[in-house]
């Protein structure tokens, strides 16, 4: 028997011959693939051991972190305390300071200016009038330059 070889035959055996090469190549494919991934699931789980003992230092770290900044908190609430207690006695001093230190720079303004006028026009009314007013005047200026509210 003869066996004939045609055309045909020959664009079959060629189809046949690219889609074994192609099984194979993707065969191969496949295989590479495989070991990439397997190589990538083993860094992941390295990844993981090594990353989470890591992060959860990293969290005590943050609640230790917490911690002190609360006491840091307190310890400035505390000082503000401290400062407005002293601010407060501050106020309240220098309220009992500059109040007398005002009437009496006030009376001896007023005397001066008193016994000024007395000796000049020889009213007594007059003089006791121009002394208290020079008086007043004095309190005003001293309570101004020291910052009070007359």
């Amino acid at each position: 028997m003869i066996v004939s070889f045609g055309w045909v035959d020959l664009a079959y055996l060629a189809l046949s011959v690219f889609l074994v090469l192609t099984g194979l190549a993707l065969a191969y494919g496949a295989l590479r693939l495989g070991g990439t991934l397997g190589r990538a699931s083993s860094l992941l789980e390295g990844t993981e051991k090594e990353l989470l003992p890591v992060i959860s230092k990293l969290g005590g770290t943050v609640d230790r972190v917490n911690g002190q900044l609360d006491k840091v908190d307190q310890i400035t609430d505390s000082a503000v305390d401290a400062v407005a207690g002293v601010d407060t006695a501050v106020r309240t001093v220098t309220g009992l300071v500059t109040r007398p230190i005002e009437k009496l720079a006030g009376l001896t303004a007023g005397a001066k200016h008193a016994a000024s006028s007395m000796r000049a026009r020889g009213n007594w009314r007059d003089a006791v009038q121009a002394g208290k007013e020079e008086a007043d005047r004095r309190q005003q200026d001293l309570a101004e330059d020291l910052g009070g509210e007359e």
